[in-house]
């Protein structure tokens, strides 16, 4: 290795240490999901784990939530349930959320958890129907009046349960499924479940980690990526159909979080080698921040 490269090498790191200074002893709540996670490449499946034991091992708290969509369809489709979507929300009866719990806990969890232990953090998997409770979601994000079966919207987060593992010196790994008032347990869609831990924890960031570089002007244009949204701007977004689909559950959880104290949301690409450390530890980042503004 040449002079220059280690140079260069040293220049990052010293980049980062500001940020590592300021950071240290926050809690930050990492979204796990997109297809990153379901990549049949170790290297690319874990790359995020890394990260995610690197910021720990700077000092932050940090909390996960992951997703598990891919791996739900396929263990209904094993069951011989089919996957029934309205407006991109899955219906879930009795059987398929049984099938979601099981899923979530015992196979996308352990996953999660075991790519963390790779990277020497100490992950501690929580169902998450131990820390989150639900009432029986009955509308959209757009208002309208919907009925999804076992499907519910986290109400509360029991903090003190999620603050002692931290406490403990634990990365808390916690799966989208929460427990109704009827004592059953309700899937939960994980981008939300993200933003409501994140507000109760009061976390200084959020960062949601998917399969797109963040929010795009023109989606298919890659080189599109609006760098800083502020929320003044998410309804004009919205009418114009920048915001769409599977992102419009992230901005709104993102807004709510921001409006409950959480300081800073991010948007960022999981399938970029290291995407987390350059969006949190570099000056410039790499996907879309969402700010008050």
């Amino acid at each position: 290795m040449n002079v220059e490269e280690i140079t260069a090498k040293a220049k990052v790191l010293l980049e980062a240490l500001p940020y590592i200074q300021d950071f240290r002893g926050s809690t930050f709540v990492v979204k796990y999901g997109g297809s990153f996670m379901d990549d049949p490449d170790p290297a690319i499946r874990n790359r995020v784990a890394y990260d995610i034991a690197f910021l720990a091992a700077v000092g932050i708290n940090v909390v996960v939530v992951h997703g598990g969509g891919k791996a739900i369809t396929k263990a209904m489709q094993e069951s011989g349930l089919k996957a029934n979507f309205i407006n991109g929300l899955r219906v879930t009866d009795e059987a398929t959320v049984q099938i979601v719990k099981r899923t979530l806990d015992e196979i996308v969890n352990k996953d999660v958890c075991d790519a963390i232990a790779l990277a020497n953090g100490k992950p501690r998997g929580l169902p998450g129907d131990s820390v989150l409770l639900c009432q029986k979601l009955t509308t959209d994000d757009d208002g309208n009046t919907v009925d999804l079966g076992y499907v519910g919207d986290v109400t509360e987060v029991m903090v003190k349960l999620i603050k002692k593992e931290i406490a403990d010196g634990f990365i808390p790994v916690i799966s989208p499924v929460a427990e109704g008032y009827d004592g059953k347990p309700y899937n939960v869609n994980a981008d939300t479940a993200a933003g409501r831990v994140a507000s109760a924890l009061r976390a200084r960031r959020l960062v949601y980690m998917s399969d797109v570089p963040g929010l795009l002007a023109n989606p298919p244009d890659a080189d599109s990526l609006i760098s800083t949204l502020k929320i003044s701007q998410v309804d004009d977004l919205k009418k114009k159909g920048v915001i769409d689909k599977g992102m419009r559950p992230k901005v709104a959880s993102a807004m709510r979080a921001l409006q409950e104290g959480v300081q800073r949301v991010h948007l960022i690409d999981g399938r970029l080698p290291h995407s987390l450390l350059l969006e949190i530890f570099t000056d410039k980042g790499i996907g879309t921040e969402i700010v008050h503004g």
